[in-house]
């Protein structure tokens, strides 16, 4: 047999093993959706830079994985219900996109919760915080990634109370995120002993917090808890600086803060504040290295969710990776057999009701003398074990556990 036919024979053989490996992609493509915030109340929090850090999980694969092109999609949620339903729906209805990640507001996770349910399609959730996601409203392919409103709640409302903040007021976010965690909370203050005095809703999002404020004041609590995120975290906290809350002895319990809320409020209005956090781009050389990328790219440190949605898109490309398919029960059933080892999580186990459980960190703002420089703003004053940040399985009602 000549050089030339053996040569092609090889290349032949090389050629049906890829269009074999690409036959177990349904129609020869891996793609992901993201549905996020670009515009509003969540843009800095998750945003452009959600669409950054999974393309970066999947720049770990060169484009493919399992013989077939990896196809990035994006929309605009606008954090609402039904522009993110809809969307979803178009693209597994018309552009066969294989899941979808991000999902900031809970509102929108519930949504396309629904969406994925009667698609069978995989839900990636990195933003979206509240724990019915992997409880009463759980779905099976519903995977909550970065965080919950019972980590937030074990973390920073309990080592609040513990520093004698044993009375508490709520400012709270008027939709199923802020509902969760004032009653996450809630249970963990007064099993510390604590009390809560009352609580204030406010509209979602909001830009004066004005009378919100004043209703705190008066309630005489010793901590003033916002059950809110983003934009409406960093306006109540300008707002209680300007009526001098707590100037005049009350303190000011951030449930859900992010490293972009503090840049925006500045060290100088944000020193002291403690605050639970999935992720932390200075915590050892892996984060730094991958955080210096994503800000290569960006011009900012990556938030929690940024850095959760980039372990939850690599996660689930490892899974088709090692199954060669992309069939959503194979990849669920490989995505829960295999521990979540990368920058953002380590030995992180995905359980039967969809919560990825992983260590949480309790931190705290520096003030402007301790930093070192720009995004040195946290220092970690305690790693909270997966365990008791997210408590046992047996504490789901999902009904798919």
């Amino acid at each position: 047999m000549s050089i030339l036919k053996k040569l092609s024979l090889s290349v032949s053989a090389v050629a049906m093993m890829a269009s074999a490996a690409a036959a177990e992609i349904s129609d020869g493509i891996v793609k992901i959706g993201v549905l996020t915030d670009m515009s509003a109340t969540y843009s800095d929090v998750a945003g452009q830079g959600t669409v950054v850090a999974a393309q970066m999980a999947i720049d770990e694969f060169n484009g493919t994985v399992a013989g077939a092109p990896i196809e990035l999609v994006t929309a605009d949620h606008q954090n609402k219900a039904d522009i993110a339903a809809n969307k979803a729906r178009e693209w597994g209805d018309t552009q066969q996109v294989d899941a979808f990640a991000e999902l900031v507001t809970t509102s929108v996770a519930l949504a396309v919760f629904e969406v994925a349910k009667q698609q069978n399609k995989i839900a990636l959730v990195s933003g979206a915080a509240s724990s019915p996601l992997t409880s009463d409203a759980c779905i099976p392919t519903g995977l909550h990634w970065t965080y919950n409103t019972r980590a937030l709640a074990v973390g920073t409302g309990s080592a609040v109370v513990k520093e004698g903040g044993d009375t508490w007021f709520f400012l709270t976010a008027d939709y199923a995120f802020g509902e969760a965690l004032q009653a996450d909370v809630t249970r963990v203050v007064e099993a510390e002993g604590g009390k809560v005095l009352g609580a204030a809703k406010h509209p979602f999002p909001a830009s004066d917090f004005s009378s919100f404020v004043l209703q705190a004041q008066a309630s005489g609590a010793k901590v003033v808890g916002l059950a809110n995120a983003g934009g409406d975290t960093i306006n109540a906290i300008k707002a209680a600086n300007e009526f001098g809350l707590v100037a005049a002895g009350q303190k000011i319990a951030g449930l859900l803060v992010f490293l972009s809320d503090v840049h925006a409020l500045g060290l100088e209005t944000a020193q002291g504040l403690q605050m639970t956090v999935s992720f932390y781009w200075d915590m050892n050389d892996e984060t730094r290295a991958w955080s210096q990328k994503f800000f290569d790219q960006t011009g900012k440190m990556p938030t929690g969710v940024q850095a959760g949605t980039y372990s939850s898109v690599l996660q689930y490309l490892k899974a088709i990776d090692a199954t060669g398919s992309d069939d959503t029960d194979t990849v669920l059933a490989k995505m829960r057999e295999m521990p979540v080892n990368d920058m953002f999580a380590t030995n992180g186990i995905l359980r039967s009701d969809g919560r990825m459980v992983h260590d949480m960190f309790l931190a705290e703002v520096k003030s402007p003398a301790e930093s070192t420089g720009p995004w040195d703003y946290l220092k970690i004053v305690r790693t909270i074990p997966g365990e008791e940040a997210y408590g046992p399985l047996s504490e789901s009602n999902c009904p798919t556990k």
